[in-house]
Order: C-alpha cells, then structure tokens, then sequence
C-alpha cells in the first residue's frame, strides 16, 4: 500500500525475528535478486542476544537441515559472527552475525551449535532461561533483529544499503541488561568470501 504497488518478497525473515525485509515491484527483478541470494550476494547482518560469554570472533562452519522435516538431508552452512557487548549484569551478550548462506534458522542453529542459543528461542533455546528473561527484563520475543541489509541492484548495478533500527520490545530488554542496541561499524570479510582456513573458535561450555 505504501507504494501503491504489490511488492514480490525476496526472502523472508520467519516468524520471531525483526528488521531489513527486502521486496521487489516487478516479478522479473525479485527473481534477479533471488538469484544473487543464491550466489550469496544479498549480505544481511543480524544483531542478537545470547546466552553465556561468546568468543571475540570466529566463523561457524556447520552443515544445518534446510528444511524442517524430520531427517531432511543437511546442507552446507556458514555464518560469520563478532561480539558487540557482553553484559555486566546477566550472564549473556549481543552479537552480530553474518550469514554466507540462507539456510532456514541458519543464524539459530548456529549460535545453538556454538552454544550460545539465543534468548526467547523456543526451538532451540532454553524454556527455563527465556521464562527469566521475559520475568526479569521484560523480553517476550525472539531476541534476533536485521539490522543491515545490501546488495547489488540487479537493473543498475549500484550498491544498496538499508539499516533497520531496533525497535523497543528488544531496545529496551537489552538497555536493562546495560547492552547497545546497535552494532558500531567494522571492517568484517565479505560474507561471500572463501572462509577456507578461517580460524574456528572452540566451543566454550554451555550458559
């Protein structure tokens, strides 16, 4: 409505998750751009709230089924994450995490694999420690957020690059835990690089 046109979505965020939504006005471009999504050229950045004291740095490089029936067949997956903040007040932080691929529940899984599920998962988090959240922070969502979205316009090349701000049913939980609700820029690799012989951090105990 707000473009007086139907808008064809490019991908999705699903259910739970807030931010960067990319839609495209003609058929033919959002194919363009599913395209490059493909190719791993549609770079999204996610800001979200974990469990424990993540490492620094690193890259999670761990095959994830991409589809949510049981025993469908896993495939490739790699995210790339940095910490922002940890808190001085709950045991947890905020991270931003780069997907090289679009899996489903890519950056979910991952941070879960690294240990460090995220806050108001309830899939793959913890009942027990999302019920305190939502006590004592008042947190009653899923704590993930696209905060930053690019890519290459498919008809004229330029780059595009859109940030979302938070908004306050996640800005608010993470001021109470004395947390940022932004990511300060950072001179991170290309999502779409080779991340072949990257350093994998060891996965610290579970939080």
């Amino acid at each position: 409505d707000a473009v007086g046109a139907y808008g064809h979505p490019v991908h999705r965020l699903g259910r739970g998750p807030s931010g960067a939504l990319l839609f495209a006005r003609t058929r033919e471009v959002a194919a363009a751009l599913g395209a490059s999504m493909e190719r791993g050229g549609l770079h999204k950045r996610y800001l979200a709230l974990v469990r424990g004291s993540p490492p620094a740095a690193g890259v999670i490089d761990h095959a994830i089924p991409n589809d949510e029936v049981k025993g469908a067949p896993r495939v490739p997956a790699l995210t790339r994450f940095r910490l922002i903040a940890r808190s001085t007040v709950d045991r947890c932080a905020l991270v931003e995490a780069i997907p090289r691929t679009g899996r489903l529940h890519q950056v979910r899984r991952h941070l879960r694999h690294l240990n460090h599920p995220l806050i108001g998962d309830v899939n793959y988090g913890s009942g027990e420690i999302n019920r305190h959240y939502r006590a004592v922070y008042n947190l009653h969502r899923l704590a993930l957020h696209a905060h930053h979205l690019a890519f290459d316009h498919p008809l004229t090349g330029v780059r595009v690059a859109v940030s979302a701000p938070m908004t306050d049913d996640l800005a608010l939980p993470l001021a109470a835990l004395g947390l940022p609700h932004s990511a300060p820029p950072a001179d991170l690799p290309d999502p779409r690089a080779d991340a072949a012989g990257a350093a994998r951090p060891p996965a610290p105990a579970r939080g």
